[in-house]
Order: C-alpha cells, then structure tokens, then sequence
C-alpha cells in the first residue's frame, strides 16, 4: 500500500513539473532569430521582454562583423545614427488574446516604423506583422527561438 502511494506521489511530481515547464516555454519572451529575407541566413538575435506589463525587443547579436557597428543613419529622431547593436525595435505591446498588438516595430534598414503584432505559433516560432494602416498591407517575418 505504501509503495502504491510513493508511486502515485512520484508521477504526480512528474505530471506537475511536466505542466509547469511547458508552460513556462510558451512565451514569446526569451531569444530570437531573425532571418535575412534573401539569403534566409540568421542576420541578428533579438531579445524580447517584458517591462510593465508590454512586451519590447532589443538587437543583441548582429551575425555579420561588418555590421556590427552600423547605425540607424535613416531613423529619424532620437534614433537617428545611434547604433543598431542594442536598440529597442519592439515597443510598446499588449497582450490582445493569443496575440501582442498595439505596438511599432521599427525596421533599421530603412529607418520606418510601423503597427505591428507577433503571435506565437509554436514554442519555437513567432509571427510578427509589420504594417501601415491596417494589417492587410504589410509585411510578415518568421523569428524561429534562438538557442539559450
């Protein structure tokens, strides 16, 4: 009877932690990579995270070293020429259901922002959605989870 019950415990505690981590790994915070459109070669590592409650993202990692000390020369603002390696491109989401939204989502290539929202499709895929206006005319990116 007690062996029965030290089992019974013993898969309970696994079952449990079993929960708690696949929970914990369904998030859209942590590392990302994100892709070169054309050569759909890792490009940068993006950091997502949460401050107050809104997600943002920072550049972490650029992968190409002659790169790395670019600059954002056609932002306008307060980002104008300030380094890429670093700056936050996420701002500002809300959790909206299965989706963050409500947001900008700054391209350093050619300095414009836009609305956006990211979805996680899978614990290793996201989904965002650059736009102008609404979200039929935009841009979407695949990030895939980068490697802790």
């Amino acid at each position: 009877m007690l062996n029965m019950i030290n089992t019974r415990l013993f898969y309970s505690l696994v079952l449990i932690i079993f929960i708690s981590y696949s929970g914990y790994t369904q998030t859209i915070f942590g590392k990302w990579n994100s892709f070169d459109e054309e050569t759909n070669k890792i490009e940068s590592i993006i950091e997502v995270y949460q401050k107050k409650g809104k997600a943002f993202a920072k550049i972490i990692t650029i992968t190409d070293p002659e790169k790395r000390e670019a600059t954002c020369f056609k932002c306008n603002g307060k980002r104008k020429d300030e380094p890429i390696l670093g700056m936050d491109i996420l701002t500002g989401l809300k959790k909206d259901g299965d989706e963050w939204s409500g947001g900008k989502i700054l391209d350093p290539k050619n300095g414009k922002t836009y609305k956006c929202y990211i979805k996680l499709e899978d614990n290793n895929t996201l989904k965002l959605r650059g736009y102008i206006g609404i979200s039929l005319f935009g841009r979407t990116a695949i990030w895939k989870r980068a490697e802790q």
